[in-house]
């Protein structure tokens, strides 16, 4: 991979050093177009919006549908040539200021920035689940204002990060954000003029097929035999026996032999296996494979932690005895604090195994990100620095937008940055102080959230792989001021999710890099697009929460009602784990897990190996290609992602980024990110045809076994130890 050698020179090239690059992008521009016309101001407002309140009602629902903005950009384009074809063409006049409806064709440049418009809508919102579980788990009062005003500063602070370091990761040709070429190539099918090769077809005609394919065949998984979408053969097998069912099922255990037949398996929770490089999906693979299948059995079977009194993978807390842990008993309700009384009449927080690795592998990401950014990375960053004061470095896109267009000014990220805080300041100081977090709280997420942005930033444009800092940001606060919930999960958001809107903003701002967008018209798109998804995430939100009864609690819920909040649960316990009871009686001397704090030193030193090895044997390119922060963060991602969305991403991932791409490297060029986007698209407008049209009417599919959600290994979740009762397991003696 051209892109990750630190020794190279950084100078102006014809094309862009990266191959991926060259065989997607086009390196032409006609600055002529118009940008922020009418059509795409009303087609990204109504974008926007509609993908914000329909990712945030499916969001809380058992199976959650995430809606990209590839469907926005597909339907857009019709109704944008519809429009080009009937609105007036005569300028209209407000005082001394003239526009037209329809400055003339529906333009790529127009079709662009409608889809920022939509990104922002489709990106959800973090700060929602806080206000998820004050109200539906904690079920407390929160001021509807500091509501507001939590979801717009937590999703704006990422601009100032943006700013600061966009040099880096937008200008710098090494930086080339490989899901971004899966947009590239979808705008490229949609609108280059391009004939049909003999005995083939043009890449709109495939997009088309595929398109139609996957909305017709999603029907199947998602309505008729929903037990495709996770196959346990083992379990078929071995009825009976729970240590088979922990070891084949690919929802509750290791997944062993299991598949899932429908796209949405493949990508729901790690993205498209086809915009991913090879060299990424082989790390993920490396480090999935010694977690799951040689530490997680190791510790289990050897009962570390009393792991057999709990189920092998979970994402819930327990006590002692086995139980879900009941958080009423070691929180005061009067002050909304930790009750240390209670804590030590009830019992430890006691975590499954997989949730316990998970977190020490956290630890390690983070730790390894730093260290492998600093030694793979440092140099070239430095010359990238030097460079970027001089106007150096850049490929042929760099020139071509440095030559056609004005820069954002570096004031616009300033101004907003000092303003945000302020408000951001505002919402955790005032309104009684509902949300717990002192005014330095608030300045230290910031603080972490500008160290971290480069490092993450840098690993996410070269792997399409995105560390998180939720963790890192609940350890600190919880360490810091523990006992409080709300000033845990809010300091996690102003930390976390700052950093996280940055690398969605540097994304965008290098789309529209390559697609040759004037750089003020993105900020402004970016900035209009950032307020309104925001909005209409916490009007949603806001609506489902005070209107369906007993919405996020399944026990209360009538039988069949799909208001489970999966998510939000998973946040809710994480808010116990760091937030009540705090990482000192977690992960520190008064915890079981104090352990798992080896991870940071095994993260910091984990990439050195790798970067003596390069430096050793610099003509094997191999050892390059091994990154150690995304190799440990492989199978991170569990809880909630499951072994079989694993086995089926790693199986589709290498058969169409080492097979086909060595040996049909023409059809990958044209057709595979293509193919991704099409895949999406289908499985997303079949989801939201089935829902509005037959399930929102409780016109439910057939009744018979395989509709269920479910891959049939109901004691995969029991645990082995003797003398620990759970319904529905047999007793262990």
């Amino acid at each position: 991979m051209e892109n990750l050698d630190s020794n190279m020179n950084i100078e102006e090239v014809n094309d862009s050093p990266i191959e991926q690059v060259r065989l997607t992008v086009p390196i032409t521009d006609d600055p002529t177009l118009p940008c922020l016309t009418f059509r795409t101001w009303f087609l990204g407002i109504i974008s926007c919006s509609v993908l914000a309140f329909l990712n945030q009602f499916f969001g809380y629902r058992q199976n959650p549908l995430y809606i990209s903005s590839v469907s926005a950009q597909i339907l857009v384009l019709p109704i944008g040539r519809l429009m080009a074809a009937t609105l007036p063409t005569k300028p209209i006049r407000v005082f001394r200021w003239s526009f037209s409806l329809n400055p003339g064709p529906f333009n790529l440049k127009e079709h662009v920035l409608i889809t920022i418009f939509a990104n922002s809508g489709s990106n959800s919102v973090y700060a929602v689940s806080i206000i998820t579980i004050v109200k539906a788990f904690y079920r407390r009062r929160l001021n509807p204002i500091a509501a507001m005003l939590l979801t717009q500063t937590t999703q704006m602070l990422g601009y100032g990060w943006a700013g600061l370091f966009r040099k880096f990761l937008v200008d710098s040709p090494y930086m080339w954000w490989p899901a971004n070429l899966v947009q590239v190539s979808l705008f490229r099918a949609l609108h280059d003029e391009e004939k049909r090769p003999k005995r083939g077809m043009t890449r709109l005609q495939f997009f088309l097929i595929v398109l139609v394919s996957s909305f017709a065949y999603y029907i199947i998984p998602n309505y008729l035999f929903q037990s495709i979408t996770a196959i346990s053969f083992v379990c078929w097998i071995w009825k009976d026996s729970v240590k088979a069912q922990q070891i084949g099922s690919g929802l509750r255990g290791l997944g062993v032999g299991a598949i899932g037949l429908d796209w949405a398996t493949v990508s729901a929770f790690l993205g498209s296996p086809l915009a991913t490089p090879g060299f990424a999906i082989m790390n993920i693979l490396a480090g999935y494979i010694i977690v799951v299948y040689i530490m997680v059995p190791i510790a289990y079977w050897n009962n570390w932690y009393e792991a057999k009194r709990f189920p092998i993978y979970s994402s819930h807390v327990f006590d002692a005895q086995g139980g879900k842990y009941n958080v009423s008993r070691v929180l005061n309700s009067t002050t909304f604090s930790f009750d240390k009384q209670g804590y030590n009449d009830y019992s430890q927080i006691h975590l499954s195994i997989f949730f316990t690795f998970a977190y020490g592998l956290n630890f390690a990401t983070l730790a390894a990100t730093l260290s492998h950014v600093a030694l793979f990375h440092g140099r070239t960053i430095w010359e990238q620095t030097t460079a970027s004061f001089k106007d150096k470095f850049g490929d042929v896109h760099t020139r071509l937008m440095k030559k056609n267009y004005d820069p954002v000014p570096q004031w616009w990220f300033y101004s907003l940055l000092v303003l945000v805080i302020g408000l951001a300041l505002l919402t955790c100081e005032g309104f009684g102080r509902q949300l717990q977090l002192p005014y330095w709280g608030v300045l230290l997420g910031i603080g972490l959230a500008l160290l971290f942005t480069l490092p993450i930033g840098v690993i996410t444009a070269t792997t399409n792989m995105q560390p998180g800092l939720n963790v890192i940001t609940e350890l600190i606060i919880g360490y810091i001021y523990p006992g409080k919930p709300l000033a845990n999960v809010a300091f996690k958001t102003y930390g976390y999710i700052s950093m996280s809107q940055a690398i969605m903003f540097l994304q965008d701002f290098k789309l529209g890099h390559y697609m040759k967008i004037p750089p003020k018209s993105m900020f402004i798109v970016q900035l209009v697009g950032t307020i309104i998804a925001s909005s209409v995430y916490f009007a949603t939100s806001w609506w489902l929460l005070t209107t369906v009864e007993y919405i996020c609690d399944p026990s209360k819920l009538p039988e069949g009602s799909p208001w489970t909040c999966p998510g939000d649960d998973v946040f809710y316990n994480a808010s116990i784990i760091w937030g009540v009871v705090g990482p000192q009686r977690m992960f520190g001397n008064l915890g079981l897990y104090s352990k798992m704090n080896y991870f940071f030193l095994l993260g910091i030193l984990a990439p050195f190996p790798v970067w003596f090895l390069s430096r050793k044997f610099p003509n094997r390119k191999w050892i390059r290609l091994i990154n150690m922060p995304i190799l440990i963060s492989g199978p991170g991602g569990m809880p909630p992602t499951r072994a079989v969305n694993y086995n089926m991403w790693f199986a589709v991932g290498i058969f169409f980024n080492f097979v086909v791409y060595k040996k049909f490297k023409g059809w990958w060029a044209r057709h595979n990110y293509i193919l991704s986007a099409g895949l999406d698209a289908g499985v997303a407008f079949m989801a939201i045809l089935c829902y509005f049209v037959l399930q929102i009417r409780d016109i439910n599919g057939p009744k018979w076994w395989g509709m269920e959600i479910d891959d049939h290994c109901p004691l995969a979740s029991c645990p082995t130890a003797p003398g620990i009762n759970v319904e529905g397991c047999p007793q262990v003696h």
